[in-house]
């Protein structure tokens, strides 16, 4: 894997820590993620009319991650409304990468070699890692099962997206019909919170819409790296976005210890580097 490659991951790894992080300090997250959402919808629309539609074949991707990410939503309210945020998202992340690399060889034919899956492991042990003492306090059935179908959603979004952005023909496209399918994300959020829609600051809204961008951006440079790298090196990569949204969490938010993240960063930095000579 190049170095462009991986600053290209790695780049959009920050940015998605970075909304993760508004959405995390947000007093309703689900009415902020509804915000996100149509943070994805306003650009996505503006290219969809501007773009030429991708391969067919593609659209079918595009339909599936869509109905993936409604399941993944829902995984992950039901995981929070039973676990803290510190306890599910390591848990989901942390299976992400390896379960990416498993389906990308059982549908795509990609096997990696031992070297990226010590680096694989090695990402995975830092993301355990940068939340211990949180998962060091148990975790009940109902939290540990929605965290588990959160990174099981995870998986196969990125799988169907990393297939279907190489059938379309034109990864710009992809990504604009990609973005644009949160609109059904958008409104059923907005149904559900519409009483609560009038209450919501401008500050917010143009918090959460901005967050969306962040998001959307991401979202792109991950879909672009698919084309030129294996899809479980890509995910493993990918999931490095929760040590940064640690490190955020310290330097920012004042949260946890600097010793654990720290230790947390170089397992996955060796990782990292791992990945990115054998691939």
């Amino acid at each position: 894997m190049t170095p462009f490659v991986v600053s290209i991951i790695l780049s959009a790894a920050i940015l998605h820590a970075v909304w993760n992080a508004i959405v995390k300090t947000a007093a309703d997250r689900t009415t902020m993620l509804g915000l996100v959402a149509l943070g994805h919808v306003i650009p996505g629309a503006v290219m969809v009319v501007l773009l030429p539609l991708p391969e067919l074949e593609s659209l079918f991707y595009v339909a599936l991650s869509t109905v993936i990410h409604f399941g993944y939503f829902y995984m992950l309210g039901q995981a929070y409304k039973h676990g803290d945020l510190s306890v599910v998202y390591p848990i989901a992340r942390g299976i992400v990468p390896a379960l990416v690399a498993l389906w990308a060889m059982i549908f795509a034919g990609e096997v990696l070699p031992l070297q990226a899956w010590g680096g694989i492991a090695l990402i995975g042990l830092g993301i355990q890692l940068s939340s211990w003492q949180a998962l060091r306090s148990g975790v009940g059935r109902a939290a540990l099962f929605y965290a588990l179908g959160t990174g099981f959603c995870i998986s196969l979004y990125s799988l169907v997206d990393g297939l279907g952005v190489r059938l379309s023909g034109n990864t710009l496209s992809y990504w604009a019909w990609g973005a644009f399918g949160h609109v059904f994300l958008a409104g059923f959020i907005g149904l559900r919170r519409r009483r609560t829609l009038a209450q919501i600051s401008l500050r917010s809204w143009c918090i959460g819409i901005c967050g969306g961008f962040v998001s959307m951006t991401a979202y792109g440079l991950v879909l672009y790296a698919k084309n030129f790298a294996p899809l479980g090196a890509v995910s493993a990569l990918r999931e490095t976005s929760v040590i940064f949204a640690a490190l955020i969490g310290f330097f920012v938010l004042k949260e946890g210890n600097w010793i654990r993240r720290l230790g947390a960063a170089v397992l996955m930095a060796i990782g990292v580097g791992l990945i990115g000579m054998s691939v």
